[in-house]
């Protein structure tokens, strides 16, 4: 439509699709921004100081309670900052589709000449993502093909692993689904203080996160709880709510809000609304909101050092324990089979994200 009225290609990108775009744009800047502040096992490898090692440090060794809390403070004022730079940013405008049938298979763009350049930079791209600390990880286990697993069984650390990120997923996702719609369905400043906040929890250690769990088990519910999986999974849905909340909430802004006014017109109630023709336009959203939280489950540390239940192991504790041991040949397989578990949804929700333009098409 923008073609034919006179708006060139750049022009279209700019105004239509990456206006579009915009509200997920801007929300995964949000989430890149706010999950390095927390972020703990990567600089504590490589030897950056940060907040979040310092709160590590200053919990775990000195057993300073009060200067821990003061830079968890710290982190929650710089999250604060992001927060309001993304929401000026973003502006109060609204995007969605007018119609669901909107959406149409896309004729492909022949890139002539920048071809060859294109596919180059792609390749280094993933190279460096993946291939890189694949083969890392690979040398390593050549390397010390000599050393024996000490009985842990990868097979169990593993199942522990996916069934903690499904429930944890599938938790997160459930409670972003009212949040998201609140949030675009009904304009407010408490509503959208209420939504924005949530973000907060993403500048937030996940050690800070368990140790508050923890000591309220133990001051308020007699230690129920404590190191199990379901405050464990707690934990982890608490953790990456702001993941689902992002994926839950540009879906519900592209799903046309329309469709939802005739349905209720027609005498359907608010329940059979959102099951009936809220949840199969969002459905694409939840799918990726589930797979953002499973995927960052599988690499969680902190938390479950504090929360893993007493003799069960996660993919992430075990690479750990080997790895600060300096025992890389026996934490290689770890983290192998943590990047073949990240590949799964990937891969699904990729060729389901594929697929949809072929579906729309054809109806």
């Amino acid at each position: 439509m923008a073609h034919g009225l006179g708006a060139g290609r750049l022009r279209t990108f700019w105004r239509i699709t990456v206006g579009q775009a915009r509200v997920a744009i801007l929300g995964g800047c949000l989430l890149v921004v706010l999950v390095l502040l927390a972020e703990y096992g990567a600089f504590e490898i490589l030897g950056y100081q940060t907040f979040t090692t310092e709160i590590f440090t200053e919990f775990s060794q000195a057993f300073n309670v009060a200067a821990a809390s003061a830079l968890s403070l710290v982190l929650v004022a710089l999250g604060l900052v992001v927060l309001a730079g993304e929401s000026l940013a973003r502006g109060r405008g609204r995007v969605n589709r007018v119609d669901r049938m909107a959406q149409h298979r896309t004729d492909r763009l022949r890139l002539g000449r920048w071809t060859g350049i294109v596919l180059l930079a792609l390749l280094a791209l993933v190279l460096l993502a993946l291939g890189l600390p694949v083969g890392s990880a690979i040398y390593w286990w050549v390397a010390g093909a000599q050393h024996v697993l000490d009985g842990v069984s990868i097979l169990s650390a593993a199942g522990h692993t996916a069934l903690y990120g499904a429930c944890a997923g599938a938790v997160a996702t459930l409670m972003a689904l009212p949040v998201g719609i609140l949030a675009i369905r009904y304009d407010g400043r408490l509503r959208r203080m209420l939504e924005r906040s949530t973000y907060l929890v993403l500048a937030m250690p996940g050690l800070v996160i368990a140790l508050a769990l923890a000591y309220f088990s133990e001051q308020y519910g007699g230690g129920l709880w404590y190191q199990t999986a379901p405050m464990l999974v707690l934990a982890y849905a608490i953790m990456f709510f702001p993941l689902a909340l992002v994926g839950v909430r540009a879906s519900v802004a592209q799903a046309p809000a329309g469709l939802e006014n005739v349905a209720q017109s027609l005498g359907k109630g608010r329940l059979a609304v959102l099951w009936r023709v809220t949840r199969p336009l969002v459905g694409p959203g939840l799918a990726a909101a589930f797979c953002l939280v499973f995927l960052s489950v599988v690499t969680e540390l902190t938390a479950t050092l504090i929360l893993v239940p007493t003799g069960v192991q996660t993919l992430a504790t075990q690479f750990w324990s080997y790895q600060q041991n300096l025992a890389y040949g026996q934490a290689a397989p770890f983290a192998l089979l943590m990047i073949a578990i990240a590949a799964v949804p990937s891969y699904v929700l990729g060729r389901f994200f594929d697929r949809l333009p072929a579906r729309a098409a054809a109806s």
